[in-house]
This record gives C-alpha cells, structure tokens and sequence, in this order.
C-alpha cells in the first residue's frame, strides 16, 4: 500500500496511469466530500486536469458498478492489484464519424473536433451528476 501523503502526486499519477496501460484494477482509500474515507476497488481509464488545474481519475468502481470520478487530491492510500479489469465501461453517448484519411491538415481537425465534442459531452454529464464517489 502506498501513502499519498509520502510521495508526489506525480508519483501517484504515474502509478495510476501504469495500471491504465496495463489494465490493472487499484484498491483505494478515498475521503468523500464528506471526509468520511472509503475503501473502493477501481478500474481507472482516465487520468483528466479540470480547467483549474486539478486533477481527477475516471474510473470503473467495482462497489458501484458504475463510472465514477475521483479527485487526485483525496486519495488517501492506495495498492496496485494484477487483478485485470472485469466493468465494462460506458461508451460515449455523442458518436464520432469515421476519421477522414484524406490529409494530415482534416485528421488533425478530427481530433480537435473529437477532443470539444467529448469535452462537452463531459461538462454535460458532470453538471447533471456529482463529480465526487458516492
């Protein structure tokens, strides 16, 4: 188990992004909005910086079967697992078109596109449910 409060958050962000490529579940202690802390089993996906420069994880939550967010911030504690990701994840409800072979200049256009539409789509479904693990 590894203590936040001992290493850098670069440390704990490379250590959760090692278990994203690897597709490894993490057991973490979380303090709630609330300050009560709670023990979860997670399948992360996404390591995201809000636009004030925070940073949080999206992840599968094996307690709740569903998409949750964590704030970086209050992850007390956690241990990365072997065990591979079991959740299936959500898939985005805005469906991208085909990306275009053309040229480099439309690809690249693409991705911007890809990147506003899924930001977007995020803002939209994070002002209707809360950000914070429940």
């Amino acid at each position: 188990m590894k203590h936040t409060n001992r290493q850098t958050t670069t440390a704990t962000a490379t250590d959760l992004h090692r278990a994203i490529d690897r597709r490894h579940a993490v057991t973490i202690t979380y303090l709630d909005e609330h300050g009560d802390q709670t023990i979860r089993t997670i399948e992360p996906h996404s390591i995201e910086t809000t636009t004030t420069g925070g940073r949080r994880v999206r992840a599968m939550c094996r307690l709740r079967g569903d998409e949750r967010t964590f704030d970086l911030t209050r992850i007390v504690s956690y241990t990365l697992h072997r065990i591979a990701f079991i959740l299936d994840r959500p898939t985005p409800k805005t469906p991208m078109p085909p990306a275009p072979t053309r040229s480099a200049a439309a690809l690249i256009a693409y991705e911007l596109n890809r990147d506003v539409i899924t930001a977007a789509f995020r803002a939209r479904h994070i002002h209707r449910t809360s950000t914070l693990a429940a």
